[in-house]
């Protein structure tokens, strides 16, 4: 696996990724809104994507932004079929080591406890694993479930 910053030319690995997970976040890949955020954070130089060694579809990327010392990862999403292999873990991995000068903390928004998708998409518990702790419930997201911020402390 290889992990890069994204071209532009990697957006509609994008939203392929996007297709396979709007059943939890609402629509994406049919709104321009999503595909300008994404390419803006491309241009920026802090989106990430990761690939297998021969490229084809992504398996897996992250939009990352924010100011010092507090970052937000904006997006992070890891492919069905790769799942559970580290992927998530190296594009966070990556991430860090990339954008963030320590002492920071780094803010993400996902699934509140009472979403179909905390469970079974394993955000939370992928969130946790990587040392980051619950902290307090923000606005629903776009398809009317509840978020939840998690926040980790980059020593």
């Amino acid at each position: 696996m290889i992990i890069r910053l994204a071209r532009e030319r990697d957006l509609p690995g994008f939203l392929r990724l996007a297709a396979g997970v709007e059943h939890w976040f609402g629509p994406m890949v049919d709104d321009p809104g999503f595909s300008g955020a994404v390419l803006d954070t491309v241009r920026r130089g802090t989106a990430l994507v990761a690939e297998d060694r021969e490229p084809a579809d992504l398996l897996g990327a992250l939009l990352f932004g924010g100011t010092a010392p507090v970052h937000h990862v904006h997006w992070l999403v890891v492919a069905e079929q790769a799942r559970g292999q580290g992927v998530g873990r190296a594009l966070m991995a990556d991430a860090i080591r990339r954008f963030v000068d320590a002492p920071a903390t780094v803010e993400v928004v996902t699934f509140g406890p009472d979403h179909p998708g905390a469970v079974t998409s394993g955000a939370r518990v992928f969130y946790e694993t990587l040392g980051f702790t619950p902290a307090e419930p923000t606005a629903p997201g776009p398809e009317g479930g509840s978020r939840q911020v998690y926040r980790r402390r980059v020593p």
